[in-house]
């Protein structure tokens, strides 16, 4: 061997000593077997995972639910065109169903993708209703940046899913086979709705979530045929629910409005429906509110008002054309105080009975990677109805007690009579809108004040 041809096989064998060094040491940290992305994620710090998660909401070139309507008119609605729902664009001057209630109802559920089956959650069962809870805290409609989360509690859920005549086969689940995991959800409630003069038997439709790592499986149309089956078999056909994204078709559209309770804290987590222009001091200033109420005889509701307050709900919500019937039941269910859920407040009168009743709830949220703040609790209003106090003085009252409670934002939607106080009380509003539906029932749109 020449001295040429020998220098060539040192090199050759020294290339191949570094090329199985290098690919020793890449290959160190890989895991034996294929690799799972959803497992790598998970492996990562959560720091981390916010991180991806927000890059890829930023950068996503696939096509997301619009949230306008003129965003809704150049999508397509493969689904929703099945449904017994209005065309986007129909000008509507009829009122009743489009389709007349079935005789024959299907019997068998329908079909899941390999590996998942359905249940009906027992809901009075506290490790059932603990799944519930981990499932929609972990994986329902969380704000786009991935950093602040709902965190539903035990006692939230009872209030939401189990009203008066609630059943469980309306609590629609999706497990996975070989562990019971429960990986998807929709629900139903019992609702009577006055639909302008028509009085109708439905259901109200609530929390349909998809484990995020499934939502590619296209199981939300199944998840709603199955619920639909399930209610269809009760001899109800008609729905109503709401939703932040545009589906065919709105029967109203409604804004919400928010004001700070707590603008400092607001301010450190960064919440979304804070004015970023205004400086702290002077959001400080400017939804500074009294220490005390002044509105007499305001006390909080008890077991024995709630005949009183279902004559003067009863007489409000007449008023408006798209609005619930409550029985005296469902007012005691709905407005009746619970600690950290509801919370009602009413005005006595001379006579003992009510002459004013404001009520709200309260929604906590996980606010992740934060280094001083672990939640954010919001107050939404519910009801307001007054005959003798002025409707701007009461709910200052509200706010001040919502505060007091520790609420950090009071939030309220522009429906029935609220304009009338919203911007006098410092209300703002955000860029969320709330848009309400009926299914399988068709009439003229209706203002927000009308709701």
């Amino acid at each position: 061997m020449s001295p040429s041809d020998n220098k060539q096989t040192e090199d050759k064998s020294s290339s191949l000593q570094k090329s199985k060094k290098k690919q020793k040491k890449e290959d160190a940290w890989r895991p034996e077997g294929p690799r799972d992305p959803f497992a790598m994620l998970d492996s990562l710090p959560e720091k981390k995972q916010q991180e991806i998660q927000r890059a890829l909401h930023l950068f996503s070139l696939g096509p997301t639910l619009p949230k306008t309507l003129q965003q809704a008119r150049r999508h397509t609605y493969r689904f929703w065109e099945t449904q017994p729902v209005p065309k986007l664009g129909d000008n509507i001057v009829t009122h009743g169903p489009l389709i007349v209630d079935e005789t024959s109802v299907r019997k068998e559920p329908y079909s899941l993708p390999q590996g998942f089956c359905w249940d009906s959650l027992d809901l009075s069962s506290p490790t059932v209703l603990r799944e519930l809870c981990t499932l929609l805290s972990e994986n329902y409609m969380e704000e786009d940046d991935n950093t602040i989360r709902f965190d539903f509690s035990l006692e939230y859920l009872q209030w939401a899913l189990q009203p008066p005549k609630w059943l469980a086969q309306w609590h629609c689940g999706v497990r996975v086979d070989t562990n019971k995991k429960l990986v998807g959800f929709i629900a139903a409630v019992p609702a009577d709705v006055r639909i302008y003069e028509m009085e109708k038997r439905m259901v109200q439709v609530k929390f349909l979530c998809v484990h995020k790592k499934l939502r590619l499986k296209r199981m939300t149309p199944v998840l709603i045929r199955e619920l639909t089956r399930r209610v269809s078999q009760q001899g109800v056909y008609q729905a109503v629910y709401t939703a932040g994204i545009v589906l065919p078709t709105p029967l109203s559209t409604c804004r919400y409005w928010d004001r700070p309770l707590n603008p400092w804290k607001l301010a450190e987590v960064g919440y979304p429906g804070l004015r970023q222009n205004m400086k702290l001091q002077r959001a400080l200033k400017l939804n500074r509110l009294p220490e005390v109420t002044k509105t007499p005889g305001l006390r909080p509701m008890t077991k024995e008002d709630v005949l009183g307050v279902h004559s003067l709900l009863q007489a409000n919500l007449r008023k408006f054309p798209l609005s619930p019937i409550l029985s005296v039941q469902e007012v005691e269910h709905w407005l009746l105080p619970r600690e950290n859920v509801i919370d009602t407040y009413i005005v006595e009168g001379d006579d003992g009975a009510p002459t004013d009743v404001v009520s709200f709830y309260s929604v906590s949220s996980r606010v992740l990677n934060h280094p001083i703040h672990t939640d954010l609790r919001a107050a939404r209003l519910l009801y307001i109805a007054s005959t003798a106090t002025d409707p701007v003085n009461l709910m200052e009252d509200t706010l001040v007690l919502a505060k007091s409670k520790g609420l950090d934002i009071f939030s309220a939607l522009d429906v029935m009579d609220n304009k009338s106080f919203l911007e006098k009380l410092k209300f703002s509003v955000n860029d969320g809108s709330l848009h309400y539906y009926l299914y399988n029932w068709m009439c003229p749109n209706v203002s927000p004040d009308k709701v």
